[in-house]
């Protein structure tokens, strides 16, 4: 009999338009490989981008918050595994599914720390020097490594991430398991890459409900072009992205090179018409889907520390990463015209696939850690005393919240 899998998603996944998007369908993707009959609940409404997961053999269920119809429909489910879609879905689900599932591996997939994203954002806007204490000191942290806790295991996505949560709150390392991004061939793609000399200008990627995007245009449009455009002044920049705010349309510009697109169909057709992708992040978590990309279709790329954060380890990047806007630009200037700096910058990409986000080897390792977490799940739970504390029913304060706001609505 074929094993059971609820994915219960904060939104509906939108491959199209977000990195986390393109996530959960590998997600989605690698637990349908194993074997397993893939179930995917979610409260929100759909949009015009989210995925047809029905077609893909995926049963689509919506299920409503603060409802006890929940109970009824795990309890007839009867999964094998629950994956929680961010921690805030945790702690709206993750009562009620060790109450009505408790043989059900319990998994949360971060999607990137959003406490530490928080952390940073609030310290940029109030122009501070971010600190690992700011994010070791953040409400939201309290609530996030919590759910971490109350779960069997959790996927993190950057490697960074996993080493403060390791070395800063001492989090077990057996809780916590690294799944990057899969790139599927990534030995033999590279044959497939448009050359230099078919390609021109400089492009910018990012969806506009994600801060940090909209921050990076704004650095692009207002530190990095200009000093781009005083080196090459008949050079392009185009910018693309979903949900792009208003502010950032009205920056349009095509007579400075400036050009807002809007949403791209194929990110990876305008990767590969482009020289260099620039991503001056200023602050954010997790790892990068535009960056991963550029590497994918051989596109050098120049990104802050932010930006190239947990992705790398200690092996070249494809490209530059600085957090001084006049390196910034000269960097992407010198990529735009070296050929020979250029195809380095186009190896070293290749290597960084190779050597972390091969598809076969990820999905291997994460098929060896369920298998082992399955059978012994008991003993597992058992050398989590921090998780049984705050399953512990005194503790439990989104549960009887939960249970309250049921009630209230049913009067």
């Amino acid at each position: 009999m074929s094993k059971k899998l609820l994915v219960i998603g904060y939104i509906w996944p939108e491959p199209s338009t977000t990195a986390a998007g393109c996530r959960m369908l590998q997600l989605l993707e690698t637990f349908a490989a194993f074997g397993y009959q893939v179930t995917f609940a979610s409260t929100a409404s759909k949009t015009d981008y989210s995925q047809d997961l029905a077609s893909m053999g995926i049963k689509e269920v919506s299920i409503k918050l603060n409802h006890s119809s929940f109970d009824d429909f795990v309890k007839q489910l009867v999964p094998d595994v629950v994956v929680f879609d961010r921690f805030m879905v945790e702690e709206q689900f993750g009562w009620r599914v060790s109450e009505f599932a408790p043989q059900a591996i319990r998994i949360l997939n971060t999607e990137g720390l959003h406490a530490l994203r928080k952390a940073r954002e609030e310290a940029h806007k109030k122009g501070q020097s971010f600190g690992i204490a700011h994010w070791k000191n953040h409400p939201m942290t309290l609530r996030e490594v919590a759910s971490i806790y109350r779960c069997d295991l959790s996927l993190m996505i950057s490697t960074y991430e996993m080493e403060i949560l390791a070395h800063e709150l001492d989090i077990p390392g057996q809780l916590l398991h690294h799944l990057p991004f899969m790139v599927d061939g990534s030995s033999g793609f590279t044959a497939d890459w448009v050359p230099f000399e078919a390609r021109k200008g400089f492009v910018g990627i990012g969806n506009g409900k994600h801060a940090p995007n909209v921050d990076a245009v704004k650095v692009l449009k207002q530190e990095v072009w200009p000093r781009i455009c005083k080196r090459l002044p008949d050079a392009e920049l185009h910018i693309y992205g979903a949900y792009l705010p208003q502010q950032v349309n009205e920056m349009h510009s095509p007579s400075t090179g400036f050009y807002v697109l809007g949403w791209a169909t194929e990110v990876h057709a305008v990767l590969n018409s482009a020289r260099v992708l620039l991503a001056p992040l200023q602050f954010g978590a997790g790892i990068k889907g535009k960056l991963l990309d550029a590497m994918k279709t051989g596109t050098p790329s120049v990104t802050t520390t932010i930006g190239a954060e947990g992705m790398h380890g200690n092996l070249a990047w494809n490209g530059t990463v600085t957090n001084d806007w006049d390196h910034f630009a000269q960097a992407a200037v010198d990529l735009h015209q070296n050929q020979t700096l250029w195809e380095n910058a186009q190896q070293q990409g290749a290597e960084l696939l190779r050597t972390f986000y091969d598809k076969e080897a990820v999905q291997a390792q994460l098929k060896d850690r369920l298998q082992h977490l399955s059978k012994a799940l008991g003993t597992h739970r058992a050398q989590n005393f921090i998780g049984k504390l705050l399953q512990h029913q005194t503790l439990a304060s989104t549960k009887y919240m939960a249970k309250w706001i049921e009630e209230k609505n049913r009067g």
